[in-house]
C-alpha cells in the first residue's frame, strides 16, 4: 500500500537521480558553449546553492512522540508544490524517473477519457500533440531555411555588385530576365553592375580589379564582424556548429538558453551573414540547431512536451531530421542522421514523427523554391553514365584520402581549439573572426573556385561536361565545333581551360584544408558539411580528369580496352567528385549509412551506391585506425560536456570498488542513520558537506543500506515541516522507518522523512566489472549508483566517475582532449571545492592493502576490510 502511494505521488524507481550531477562545477562559459568540468572528489559541489531552492516534487511527513500519533501526521506530498520534475541548468535529466512521470500522465488521461466529452477532446489533443507539434517544427524549419538560402545568395553576390533593375536580386535572378546574355557569358548583364562599374565607370582593367578587389574584402570583413558581434552581445550559444551541443542535450544534458528563442533568432541571421563573409563555413550544420531550437520552442505549446524533459528529446531528435531534410534536399537521409549521429533514445514512434517532420520541411522548402530549380539544393545533379568495376580503384583511393584527410583534420582543428581556450588569442574573439575573414578575402579573391560561394563551387565540381557547359573545367580540344563534338567524341583530350583549371583546383584545396581548421570553431556559426564537400569534391575532381585522360590517351590498355566501350563516356570526373565529397565528410564525421543516403538523395542515382558505400567505409576504416571519435565527439571531450558516447568500446579490467567514491586517500563516504539523529545533526550534515545525497544505513552498527536521500529533498522537507507544522525543534528526531522510534514521554515531536526515500536505489556490488557498470549507465541513463559489500554500502559512482575512468583509459590510447579538471582549482582530497574542511559525519570506508603496494588489478588475493562505525572490520 505504501509503496502505491509513493507511486501515485510521482516518486518512482531510482527518483533520486532527478537532482544527481547537478554541479556546481565551475562554468566555463567560452562562447561557443559551456566548458563543464567534471574531476571532482565524491560527488562534491552537487546542487551547491540548490538545497534552498523553492520547489519540489518530494515531501515528507511529521509524526508525533508515539506511534499512536500518527494520525495526525501533516504529508505535505498531497499538496502540488512549485517546480515539480524541473531540473536546474547545467544538470542531466533522469531518464527512468520522466518515463515514470509519462506513464502515470498517460494512465491518468485514459483513465479520465470517458468520463465527459471534454475529458475525451483532452485525450485526443494529448494524442495527436505529438504529430502537432512536429509539424510546426517543420513548418519552421523549411521556412527559416528558405529564408536562409536566399538571403545569403543576396548577400554573397553583394560582395561583387548590385542588381540595379532591382535590388532585392541577385547575380542569376538579375540576368534571367536580359535578352543580352550570351552562351558563354551567361551571368553578364547590363542590369547587373560590379562595384568597379558603379565607382570608377569601367568594367575592365587594372584599377577596375582592385576596386573590385577591395570591396570584395570590404563587404566580407563587414558581414563578418557584425556576424560575430551580434552573437558575443546577444546569444553566445549561436556560434558554432552546435551539433556536438545537440547530442549532448539529446543525451539528457540540460543547457537552458541554448534552444531558446534569442539563440533561434540570432543564429538565422548571423548565419547568413557568416556564409555571405565567404569564410570557410557551410550552413548545413547550423541549420540542425535552427531545427532543434523550432522544436524546442513549439513544444512548450504542450504540456505532454514541456513538463517532461525525456519527451521533449523526443521532438528534438524529429527537429533535427527535419535540420538536415532542408539542409540536404534528403528527407530519408536527415532521419538516418538523427538515428545514427545525435540521437541517444530513438523510439520507434520518434522514427515515424522524424519522418514526418523532414517531410514537411522538405515540402515547405520545395515550395519556396530558393534556388529557383525547382530542386531542394543548389547542387542537384544527375548522371546517364554507369559506372565500371576497375573504377573502384580510384573510388577506394578516394576513401583513403578522405579518412587520412579526417584524422588530419580532428587532429588540427582539436589542437587549434585547444590553444585558443589556453592563451589569451581566445580572449578576442571577434579580432580572431576579422583576422580570418581578412585572410580568407584576400587569399579567395584571386581564385575564381574560391571566390565564388562554395556550394555554386560543389555543383560546378559535381556536374559533368555537356554542351550546355561553358565552365572552364569543360574546354576540351575537339576537332569539331559545338555541341556535336560532346557526343560524337566522348573521350577528348584536355584543353588549356582544363589544364588551367586544374592547377587553379590545386591551390583551392590547399587554401580550404588551412582555412577549414582555423574556421571551424570561431565565434560565428560555422557548419563543417560544406567545407569538408567542397575538399573532397576539389580531390574527386582531379582524379576524375586524371583518369578521363588516361583513358584517352592509353585506351588501349587491359582495363579500359576491357571495360570502356566504343562511342560511349568511359569516365565521369562529375562523379569522382561526388564520391570525393562523401569520402572527405566521412572521414571527419564517421557517419555511413545516413551520409551514403544524403548523398544519393542529392543525385537521384541508384545505380552509384556501391562507389558511395566503398569510398564511405574506406575512409572511415582509415579515420578509425588514428582514432575512433569523429569531429562532434572530439568537441564533446574538448568541452568537458557529460556525453556517454555508446559507440566508444574498451577493454575495462577494473572493478567497481576501484572507480567509486571515496578512494582510499578521500574522506569516508558521509551516511544517514534510519532513525537516531536529529534535526540539528542532520542539517549541520548537509550544511558542512556538499553531496548531492546521502546513503540512509540500518545503524552505526550494522550499516545495512536502506535507501538513499536527496539533499534537496531533506532541505525542503525540513523547512515546510517547520513552516505547516508546530513541534518541530532542533532536537526533534528523524526518521526515514514506517514507524517512529519509541522515544520519552518529553521529546518534540519527530520528523519521519521517509517519504523522501529512495527505498530502490541502484546498487552494484564492489566486485561488479566496469564494462557492466558502465553499460547501465549508458542503458538506463543513471547519474549515480550505490555499491555496496554483502548489503552494506561502501562508496558511490556517479555518471562523472565513469566520464573520468572513460577518461583514463583513452589517455593510455588516444590522448586527444585535455584532462576533464584542466581547467579546474584542486584542492586537497580533505577539502571541498570551497577550500573548507569537509566534515567527517557517519562514514563507511573500504581499505584494501596490496601486496605489491600499488592500486589497480583486483586481484583475488588483495585483502579487504571494511570499516565499521564502532571500529570493527569485517
Amino acid at each position: 500500500m505504501e509503496s502505491e502511494q509513493l507511486y501515485h505521488r510521482g516518486y518512482c524507481r531510482n527518483s533520486y537521480n532527478s537532482i544527481a550531477s547537478a554541479s556546481s562545477d565551475e562554468e566555463l562559459l567560452d562562447g561557443a558553449g559551456v566548458i563543464m568540468d567534471f574531476h571532482t572528489t565524491e560527488d562534491d559541489n552537487l546542487l551547491d546553492g540548490d538545497a534552498a531552492s523553492p520547489g519540489s516534487n518530494y515531501a515528507m511527513s511529521n509524526g508525533g512522540g508515539a506511534p499512536s500519533s500518527t494520525t495526525h501526521l501533516l504529508d505535505f506530498l498531497e499538496e502540488p508544490i512549485p517546480g515539480v520534475g524541473t531540473y536546474d541548468d547545467f544538470h542531466t535529466i533522469d531518464w527512468v524517473r520522466e518515463k515514470c512521470k509519462d506513464r502515470e500522465r498517460h494512465r491518468k488521461i485514459n483513465s479520465k477519457k470517458k468520463e465527459s466529452a471534454w475529458e475525451f477532446t483532452k485525450s485526443l489533443y494529448d494524442a495527436w500533440s505529438g504529430w502537432l507539434v512536429v509539424t510546426l517544427t517543420g513548418l519552421a524549419s523549411g521556412a527559416l531555411a528558405g529564408l536562409i538560402d536566399i538571403a545569403a545568395d543576396w548577400m554573397n553576390d553583394l560582395k561583387e555588385g548590385v542588381c540595379l533593375s532591382a535590388m532585392w536580386f541577385n547575380h542569376e535572378q538579375c540576368c534571367w530576365t536580359s535578352n543580352e546574355t550570351t552562351f558563354a557569358e551567361r551571368d553578364k548583364c547590363p542590369q547587373w553592375k560590379s562595384w568597379a562599374e558603379l565607382i570608377l565607370g569601367q568594367a575592365e582593367g587594372p584599377g577596375s580589379y582592385i576596386m573590385n578587389y577591395f570591396m570584395y574584402i570590404y563587404w566580407a570583413l563587414s558581414f563578418a564582424f557584425l556576424a560575430v558581434c551580434l552573437v558575443k552581445v546577444f546569444a553566445p550559444y549561436a556560434c558554432g556548429s552546435g551539433i556536438p551541443e545537440i547530442k549532448t542535450i539529446l543525451s539528457g544534458f540540460i543547457i537552458r538558453g541554448y534552444l531558446g528563442k534569442w539563440t533561434l533568432m540570432i543564429k538565422t541571421i548571423t548565419l547568413v551573414l557568416a556564409v555571405a563573409s565567404g569564410l570557410s563555413l557551410g550552413k548545413e550544420g547550423p541549420l540542425v540547431h535552427v531545427a532543434c531550437c523550432c522544436g524546442n520552442i513549439f513544444s512548450y505549446l504542450f504540456p505532454k512536451y514541456s513538463k517532461n524533459e525525456a519527451k521533449k528529446r523526443e521532438v528534438l531528435s524529429a527537429a533535427s531530421a527535419a535540420g538536415v531534410s532542408v539542409a540536404f534536399g534528403a528527407p530519408i537521409g536527415g532521419v538516418l542522421f538523427s538515428l545514427e549521429e545525435v540521437s541517444y533514445y530513438f523510439p520507434l514512434k520518434t522514427l515515424w514523427r522524424s519522418f514526418f517532420a523532414a517531410l514537411v520541411a522538405a515540402f515547405v522548402l520545395r515550395s519556396i523554391n530558393p534556388f529557383g530549380n525547382s530542386r531542394l539544393v543548389l547542387f542537384y545533379v544527375e548522371y546517364h553514365t554507369p559506372w565500371y568495376l576497375f573504377e573502384l580503384i580510384p573510388f577506394i583511393l578516394l576513401g583513403v584520402f578522405g579518412g587520412l584527410w579526417g584524422a588530419f583534420f580532428i587532429r588540427a582543428n582539436i589542437a587549434w581549439c585547444r590553444r585558443r581556450k589556453s592563451t589569451r588569442f581566445g580572449k578576442y574573439p571577434v579580432l580572431e573572426v576579422i583576422l580570418v575573414a581578412a585572410i580568407t578575402a584576400v587569399f579567395a579573391f584571386p581564385n575564381p573556385y574560391t571566390r565564388q560561394n562554395t556550394s555554386e563551387l560543389i555543383k560546378e565540381l559535381f556536374t559533368d561536361c555537356g554542351p550546355l557547359e561553358s565552365s572552364q573545367l569543360c574546354q576540351y580540344r575537339s576537332q569539331m565545333n559545338g555541341s556535336k563534338a560532346f557526343s560524337d567524341n566522348p573521350n577528348r583530350p584536355a584543353g588549356p581551360g582544363v589544364y588551367a583549371a586544374m592547377w587553379q583546383l590545386c591551390l583551392a584545396l590547399v587554401f580550404k584544408i588551412i582555412m577549414t581548421i582555423f574556421t571551424f570553431g570561431l565565434k560565428v556559426p560555422s557548419g563543417l558539411f560544406i567545407p569538408s564537400m567542397a575538399i573532397g569534391a576539389i580531390a574527386g575532381r582531379i582524379v576524375g580528369i586524371a583518369m578521363e585522360q588516361l583513358a584517352y590517351y592509353h585506351h588501349d590498355w587491359f582495363l579500359f580496352k576491357e571495360w570502356c566501350e566504343v562511342g560511349a563516356d568511359c569516365i565521369t570526373p562529375g562523379l569522382y567528385a561526388m564520391v570525393g565529397a562523401a569520402a572527405c565528410l566521412g572521414g571527419v564525421t564517421r557517419m555511413t549509412v545516413s551520409l551514403v543516403v544524403i548523398v544519393f538523395e542529392l543525385t537521384g542515382g541508384l545505380e552509384y551506391i556501391v562507389p558511395l558505400m566503398a569510398a564511405v567505409m574506406t575512409s572511415k576504416w582509415v579515420g578509425d585506425a588514428f582514432g575512433r571519435e569523429g569531429i562532434y565527439e572530439s568537441h564533446i571531450r574538448l568541452n568537458g560536456y557529460p556525453f556517454l558516447d555508446a559507440k566508444e568500446e574498451f577493454t575495462h579490467t577494473t572493478l567497481a570498488r576501484e572507480v567509486m567514491r571515496p578512494r582510499r586517500s578521500d574522506p569516508p563516504l558521509a551516511v544517514l542513520t534510519q532513525d537516531d539523529l536529529t534535526v540539528e545533526e542532520l542539517q549541520a550534515t548537509i550544511n558542512e558537506t556538499s553531496y548531492n545525497g546521502f546513503p540512509v544505513i540500518v545503524s552505526k552498527e550494522s550499516q545495512r543500506l536502506v535507501g538513499f536521500a536527496l539533499r534537496r529533498d531533506i532541505t525542503i522537507a525540513i523547512e515546510n515541516a517547520r513552516r505547516k507544522q508546530e513541534g518541530i525543534m532542533l532536537n526533534s528526531r528523524v526518521y526515514f522507518t514506517q514507524h517512529a522510534p519509541t522515544l520519552p514521554a518529553d521529546s518534540p515531536r519527530p520528523l519521519k522523512l521517509r517519504s523522501i526515500l529512495d527505498m530502490s536505489p541502484f546498487t552494484v556490488t564492489d566486485h561488479t566489472p566496469m564494462e557492466i557498470v558502465v553499460d547501465i549507465f549508458r542503458k538506463l541513463g543513471l547519474r549515480q549508483c550505490l555499491v555496496t559489500h554483502n548489503g552494506i554500502v561502501l562508496g558511490i559512482i556517479t555518471k562523472k566517475n565513469i566520464l573520468e575512468h572513460l577518461e583514463e583509459l583513452k589517455q593510455h590510447t588516444e590522448p586527444l582532449a585535455a584532462s576533464w579538471y584542466y581547467h579546474k582549482k584542486r584542492y586537497p582530497a580533505s577539502h571541498g571545492s570551497n577550500g573548507k574542511p569537509r566534515s567527517r559525519v557517519h562514514h563507511v570506508q573500504l581499505i584494501r592493502s596490496f601486496q605489491d603496494g600499488r592500486g589497480g588489478g583486483g586481484d583475488d588475493s588483495e585483502e579487504e576490510e571494511v570499516h565499521l562505525l564502532d571500529g570493527s572490520n569485517l
